[in-house]
């Protein structure tokens, strides 16, 4: 499975190559750095357009170089949604417009199921993008957990800027494995769970986070909160060096025994480049969808 991210109006990855991707956020070009794009690149007139430059320090981390004063703040609007841009010290902007391919999945899923009160869990959950999609889509309960209360509290932003305000969203600042452990203990159960893992990341208290030590113990804490009648189950990661084919097997072999009336797809998510016939490769997936 390849998924595109195609549907943006306001975004567009313009070029990449030799390690930077050239992007357009409503008007502003950013240019970052990608270790993906090790291509080169064939045509530098558009990266001198660049608005701002992301420079890597030898010692790590980085800064950006300012070439035109920017707002501190911008917003891009995807479908019915509005999310608040901001260029980091990390790089990042505070969205990931590659996800777009799975909030319509999500999206589409909800809106198909409004009869069933679905209530989601969004772990890892960044600065929101997926919780607003799932919350505009009609689910009767979004749960947004995230270790980052800055995260959350950027989270509380775009469900302002998306006028969510009168959906049920909770937003919890909390390590992810201890906030389900503690639904589990409550007898809570969720019809959609959506996860983000880092590759490497400490919650809010310290814990030690690491993808291929800590992801299996997760799934299968999760596995005793995925309601009976669940609808979907998602995993999205970054980590560099594992294949789709590993997410394929860990939800075949976790998901499958207690959720068999479920298909599962895995594959590639990828933003297209405007300039060139190229995809930009953006991490793994891995879905379950009830039939």
């Amino acid at each position: 499975m390849l998924l595109k991210a195609d549907k943006w109006k306001d975004y567009s990855c313009i070029d990449a190559g030799n390690g930077e991707k050239l992007e357009q956020w409503k008007g502003i070009v950013l240019r970052r750095p990608d270790p993906q794009a090790i291509w080169s690149v064939e045509n530098r007139t558009s990266w001198k357009k660049a608005d701002a430059v992301y420079h890597r320090s030898k010692t790590g981390g980085g800064s950006w170089e300012y070439r035109k004063k920017l707002p501190e703040s911008w917003t891009v609007d995807y479908r019915n949604l509005t999310f608040k841009v901001s260029p980091t010290g990390f790089k990042h902007t505070g969205l990931f417009p590659e996800q777009a391919a799975n909030w319509d999945w999500m999206m589409d899923l909800i809106q198909s199921h409004q009869d069933e009160n679905i209530r989601v869990l969004n772990l890892f959950a960044y600065t929101g993008g997926a919780t607003m999609a799932c919350a505009a889509a009609g689910a009767a309960e979004v749960v947004h957990v995230d270790a980052s209360k800055g995260m959350v509290n950027w989270a509380k932003e775009n469900r302002d800027l998306s006028g969510l305000q009168n959906t049920r969203i909770r937003f919890i600042v909390d390590d992810c494995l201890k906030f389900v452990e503690r639904e589990k203990r409550r007898g809570h159960t969720y019809h959609g769970i959506l996860m983000d893992p880092p590759s490497y990341g400490r919650g809010p208290n310290g814990e030690m986070w690491k993808f291929e030590k800590e992801i299996t113990g997760l799934l299968q804490a999760c596995m005793e909160i995925l309601d009976d009648h669940a609808l979907f189950f998602l995993i999205n990661s970054y980590t560099t060096g594992f294949s789709s084919i590993v997410l394929d097997n860990m939800m075949r072999t976790m998901i499958l025994p207690s959720h068999p009336d479920g298909v599962i797809t895995t594959g590639e998510i990828a933003i297209p480049l405007q300039e060139r016939d190229l995809l930009l490769p953006c991490g793994i997936v891995g879905r379950w969808e009830r039939k």
